[in-house]
């Protein structure tokens, strides 16, 4: 089994630095009917599907959000612009946490930011937080280069024509243990947000599954 995993690896590289993320600038000024914010979402972030037919963020979606409160309901029927950047915080966010977690997560911007004469608003901390991003996706390109470099060196006694799927079997799994290992110190951190109800084990599965 050949697998050409040093092209493959200069693809990956070359993906991420294709990433970008939806500018503040770009979001209308204008309050937006639904269809309006699916093809937005879709136009904007279409470079992040895996697959053409994916959906960034369906009419279902959304409406599951506000019903699970984690977006504000919209205001006859039309989403603000505080409305999309939420969205998009959720977008990036439901990769990875519950619909739980991710309800903890935004209730105290929502209650703080949202529609508040706060000096702090949602486009300064969209902004500040997104403005990250760019010296991120160095760290995790040396990041990726060296975890590849070390799964190149597992199963060397292996058969040829098993060698290069065991060694990319390696790179996947330690990518997927530091994604594990993330996921569980994000948990950790929501935990300690302060006034967030924990819901018991039953009722959280079936908040998230709702």
């Amino acid at each position: 089994m050949t697998i050409d995993s040093q092209n493959l690896l200069e693809s990956i590289l070359q993906s991420l630095d294709r990433i970008d993320y939806i500018k503040p600038e770009d979001i209308p000024g204008i309050d937006l009917y639904m269809d309006q914010v699916t093809t937005f979402m879709d136009s904007h972030l279409s470079a992040s599907r895996r697959y053409e037919d994916d959906k960034i963020l369906t009419k279902t979606m959304i409406n599951n959000y506000a019903k699970n409160h984690l977006l504000p309901p919209p205001e006859k029927k039309k989403y603000s612009r505080e409305h999309m950047l939420l969205l998009i915080f959720i977008y990036y966010f439901k990769n990875i946490l519950s619909i739980n977690d991710i309800q903890s997560l935004l209730a105290p911007l929502t209650e703080r930011y949202f529609h508040t004469e706060h000096e702090l608003q949602l486009d300064r901390i969209y902004s500040e937080v997104f403005s990250l991003e760019k010296s991120q996706i160095e760290v995790m390109k040396e990041d990726l280069i060296q975890k590849y470099q070390t799964s190149k060196d597992t199963f060397s006694g292996a058969p040829e024509e098993d060698s290069d799927f065991l060694q990319l079997f390696a790179f996947i799994c330690m990518l997927s243990f530091d994604v594990y290992m993330k996921k569980q110190v994000i948990e950790k951190l929501i935990d300690q947000f302060p006034g967030q109800d924990r819901p018991s084990g039953k009722n959280r599965k079936e908040k998230e599954n709702d």
